[in-house]
């Protein structure tokens, strides 16, 4: 895939929809930080963050986390700058070591969840004592890998490409403080 320009990115974000404005974006993750707390506050947890996209919403939500812990993370992803996914492309392993941890993967999206699964089974087989997973976005549609299940959700969006607190358009567009959907 060829790389768009800046000036396109400008022509889709003035295009895109506004699915979840800031105001919402910000209770989601004050709900999610509350029933993080309420399941991990005891158990001196692991945070990794999935990068890229996790990483503002891994931010955000470590900020509302009253409690000790720790933070690492790791690189895998399907989409390497593209809008559709393909096989699993691992650029870091969880860092660092899950062996014997609690560890809450935070990720920015739950879509497919072929990424996602990959990962947690990934940290599991790494000797973690017990794997969470926490995503900003859950997109509503039936095409979820069977039996996976997000514990902590913070938003649901339509079966649309959405972009935005994290989430890229073509590695534009992470930085944005709202969720939005390309136009149909």
């Amino acid at each position: 895939m060829s790389r768009i320009t800046a000036e396109q990115a400008l022509a889709v974000l003035r295009e895109a929809e506004l699915l979840c404005a800031p105001d919402q974006i910000e209770a989601a993750l004050d709900q999610m930080a509350a029933a993080i707390t309420a399941r991990l506050e005891g158990c001196d947890p692991l945070v990794l963050m999935v990068m890229n996209g996790a990483f503002i919403t891994t931010a955000r939500l470590l900020a509302r986390l009253r409690f000790p812990l720790h933070v690492g993370y790791l690189h895998a992803t399907r989409y390497r700058s593209g809008t559709r996914g393909g096989e699993i492309d691992w650029i870091a392993h969880p860092r660092p070591a899950v062996t014997g941890r609690t560890v809450l993967v935070v990720d920015d999206i739950f879509d497919e969840g072929d990424t996602l699964e990959a990962i947690l089974d990934e940290v599991r087989q790494q000797g973690a004592a017990a794997v969470y997973s926490a995503v900003l976005v859950n997109k509503r549609h039936d095409r979820k890998a069977p039996g996976l299940t997000v514990d902590f959700v913070g938003l649901e969006v339509p079966d649309r490409y959405v972009f935005g607190c994290g989430m890229d358009y073509q590695e534009y567009w992470r930085q944005l403080p709202a969720i939005y959907a390309i136009r149909d």
